[in-house]
């Protein structure tokens, strides 16, 4: 039996995917197996000793100690996709919001219907041009990050006759067979300034990115650019943001991170956070998580996990040995030394690295005891072992 600590309410259709009968799920566990997450902050959560594996329904992981957890080798997971569509929507929406003043003049016409004597049919054809705005129709649309929501944001913008450019140094085979073949692809983030319209974000916020888009990002773009950034308020520099839009540089500013200071400032639209905020997004989510966290747990196997290595290895034995450690020499012959010295015979055996960090998956024809395991875990490097019977 698993223990699972939810710190936020995950939706329903996620925790149906742990079996009642094998897995325990409550917002009081005690030394948990597991935790699920969306938003708490975890920077000053005490890890339990039996904790193995966090799982976040959402793509950030702004929220959890990473490097605390992999030195504890405990292995973080998220969500990437599973909220793709929801972001693709509000973005879409975003572009409209930054291109014309609609929620300008939607305030505009209540005040005026509820101002005595005022005829709203016939003050409206008077007072509309104060809102008006441009079409995104063969407009230019810059979107820097070409992940799950990216891709999508890329190609929606084809499909309203926009110019699309796109910007990602860390773009993967897989995201690139994602995009259109008519999105131009750039090496240069200073080309997709010079050419954008519209520019959104869609990056993580890491020390490589929090603050790019400042006064020297912004003095590369094009006057009247309008930014949209709902990936994370930390990306953009909101002094130097609300310097763009008093001179006119940047002519509007849509952000998903309202804070005090951005979200008074002239020609700034400041939305909840509701970036990710629909039911199927949630579930999509939640979904995504648990069947991460019951596959890490019951079988060992790592997929989208943000501080490990992604492994998958098909049961070939009677008993799995998962070890998690730092990528260091001769670590793979100080693990099949011992097995070897205790007579265990090795079925089958993954290794993968992923920067400062490894996983070996061993499978074996009997099962080991603790003994074995402590020599293991006595290895110098060793950050965590654990032993999974069929």
């Amino acid at each position: 039996m698993f223990t699972i600590k939810t710190l936020n309410k995950i939706s329903p259709a996620g925790l149906k995917i742990l079996d009642q009968d094998q897995y325990a799920v409550t917002g009081d566990a005690e030394n948990e197996d597991g935790i699920l997450v969306r938003s708490a902050d975890m920077h000053a959560y005490e890890f339990p000793q039996n904790l193995l594996a966090i799982a976040r329904a959402g793509a950030g992981t702004n929220n959890i100690p990473i490097a605390r957890c992999s030195e504890a080798g405990i292995a973080v997971f998220n969500t990437p996709g599973a909220n793709a569509n929801a972001v693709k929507e509000l973005v879409l929406c975003a572009l409209l919001l930054s291109s014309r003043d609609i929620l300008g003049g939607v305030e505009w016409v209540r005040t005026q219907a509820m101002t005595e004597g005022v005829d709203v049919a016939a003050v409206v054809e008077k007072g509309k041009s104060a809102f008006v705005g441009p079409e995104v129709y063969r407009k230019t649309l810059g979107v820097i990050g070409l992940g799950a929501i990216g891709a999508l944001v890329c190609n929606i913008g084809l499909s309203l006759g926009m110019e699309v450019y796109g910007y990602d140094p860390f773009l993967s085979v897989d995201a690139a067979l994602r995009l259109d073949r008519h999105i131009h692809v750039v090496k240069d983030v200073s080309e997709l300034y010079r050419q954008a319209d519209y520019i959104t974000l869609h990056v993580p916020c890491n020390d490589a990115t929090r603050g790019s888009i400042n006064a020297d990002a912004i003095s590369r773009m094009k006057d009247g650019v309008r930014i949209i950034n709902l990936a994370r308020g930390e990306l953009v520099c909101d002094g130097d943001m609300i310097a763009a839009l008093e001179s006119g540089k940047v002519s509007r500013y849509v952000t998903d991170f309202p804070n005090n200071t951005i979200a008074l400032a002239k020609n700034v639209v400041a939305i909840p956070h509701l970036g990710a905020s629909t039911p199927e997004s949630e579930d999509n989510c939640a979904v995504m998580a648990a069947q991460e966290l019951r596959e890490y747990l019951e079988n060992g196997n790592i997929k989208n996990s943000v501080n490990l290595p992604t492994l998958e290895q098909e049961w070939s034995g009677t008993a799995r040995v998962c070890i998690i450690h730092r990528n260091i020499p001769a670590m793979l012959s100080s693990i099949t030394g011992i097995l070897s010295q205790d007579g265990v015979n090795v079925e089958n055996l993954t290794n993968k690295s992923k920067k400062d960090y490894a996983y070996t998956v061993v499978d074996l024809n009997t099962s080991v005891g603790e003994d074995v395991l402590s020599e293991i875990r006595a290895v110098d490097g060793v950050l965590r072992v654990r032993l999974i019977r069929r």
